[in-house]
């Protein structure tokens, strides 16, 4: 008997979560009630053969009756107890509810997220070593895979060569500037030179003309004065285009010199791009994580751009729990969060309710419903909630993305608007941050 109490005074015990554990809450009383009186039942002595009803003495129908009011007695005061009991199991139930049940949101289509880094190729080749084993946890910086650099070693070198024929040109074409301006100065002192000479000649040719003029000097000499003034104009003329010519040339290589080292540039870029190529033969973690899901294997030839494997960063894992939308009225960011693990049975731990997503999941599938055509079935929609996992937790490296967890979210305290109502838009909202 007082077996069967504590088996009814457990099934009592438990308070549901939800709405939705009531009808279980009531089945499991229910079964303990038929298990007690199966019980009863069975512990009850059977009765011992007696005389019939002909053959008994007259006194003996009244003590069978009088045995009977006994037990009788003992069975109405078992069911008055098991009674009793239903009837405070549902008054604790409801007490519980209309204070704490009624404030938690529960849904067990929750799982554990993490945002997962696909490896992929920079360049092309073939795979040389693969570092890091299955599941190993592995460094920001960390070397995961290498690709043979022997062609991009060479791609190296020969920029680099090419960078220094160019430099050599540089300087070449800088000493050819050196040598064209010397050519310019020197073409500059033959025509002062020339100048001076045509002055000479122009004096001269002045002084033979008074003097013909006269009649003191000869004809052929005014000629010859003459032909001289002629001919420094001409050295003059030639001087001055030769010193043009050797200003321009200096110009012109000065161009060349910076076409030079225009192309000096474009050969660097094309030794960054190099070393880059060189750099990208060793495929390195992007952030601390797990090595998983490994697609390739050594000698397999990749192409630049092909997946390698995946890297999960277990130390910043999150939840998303898929609630309906007739469970997000008073569910706001800052919630915290009960979270049980299925993997893990009973172990649980506290999150925090970080944001809400803008949208249902069907708005974001391949092919989103259209329910403009057609026959029309209306299906309650589910919005992810994003649940922010404490650090500590997840730095133990126990919540492993993809696993099923049961999420409660408590929403007593942050929905103060949630409780009001009037229409949306019959005066501003309070609206979460």
């Amino acid at each position: 008997m007082a077996t069967t109490r504590d088996q009814a005074a457990r099934v009592v015990r438990p308070e549901p979560d939800t709405e939705g554990e009531a009808a279980r809450h009531a089945a499991a009383l229910a079964e303990a009630l038929r298990t007690h009186v199966a019980e009863e039942t069975r512990r009850a002595p059977p009765q011992a053969p007696g005389p019939t009803p002909a053959q008994s003495p007259a006194g003996a129908p009244t003590v069978a009756a009088g045995t009977a009011v006994p037990k009788s007695g003992k069975r109405k005061f078992v069911m008055m107890g098991v009674l009793g009991l239903l009837a405070l199991a549902a008054a604790s139930y409801g007490v519980y509810y209309a204070l704490i049940g009624r404030f938690y949101v529960s849904t067990d289509d929750a799982y554990v997220r993490a945002n997962n880094t696909m490896l992929g190729a920079r360049v092309a080749g073939h795979v040389a070593a693969i570092l890091p084993g299955a599941n190993v946890v592995v460094r920001k910086g960390d070397v995961i895979f290498r690709i043979d650099d022997g062609d991009y070693r060479i791609a190296v070198d020969a920029a680099r060569t090419r960078i220094a024929t160019q430099q050599a040109t540089i300087d070449r074409i800088g000493r050819q500037v050196t040598a064209l301006e010397s050519a310019v100065a020197q073409s500059r002192a033959q025509l002062a030179s020339s100048e001076a000479a045509l002055k000479r000649a122009g004096l001269d040719f002045e002084r033979q003309q008074a003097l013909s003029t006269k009649g003191f000097a000869s004809r052929a000499t005014f000629e010859v004065s003459e032909a001289g003034r002629d001919q420094g104009l001409a050295a003059v003329k030639s001087a001055q285009a030769a010193f043009d010519a050797a200003r321009d040339n200096v110009e012109v290589t000065k161009a060349q010199q910076a076409e030079a080292r225009a192309q000096l540039a474009e050969l660097q870029t094309v030794l960054t791009k190099a070393e880059r190529d060189l750099d990208f033969t060793y495929v390195r973690a992007p952030v601390d994580g797990t090595f998983s899901n490994r697609l390739v294997n050594t000698g397999d030839f990749v192409q630049a751009g092909q997946r390698l494997g995946n890297l999960v960063p277990l130390n910043d894992v999150f939840i998303d729990a898929n609630y309906k939308e007739t469970q997000l009225k008073r569910i706001r960011p800052g919630q915290p969060v009960t979270i049980k693990v299925d993997a893990y049975g009973f172990r649980k731990f506290t999150g925090v309710v970080d944001s809400i997503s803008p949208a249902a999941g069907s708005v974001f599938t391949l092919l989103p419903p259209d329910n403009a055509t057609g026959n029309f079935t209306k299906i309650v929609q589910r919005l992810p909630v994003r649940i922010r996992v404490p650090k500590d937790v997840a730095k133990q490296n126990l919540l492993r993305a993809g696993m099923s967890v049961y999420t409660t979210v408590d929403t007593r305290e942050g929905a103060a608007d949630a409780d009001s109502e009037a229409d949306l838009d019959a005066s501003p909202m309070v609206h979460p941050k």
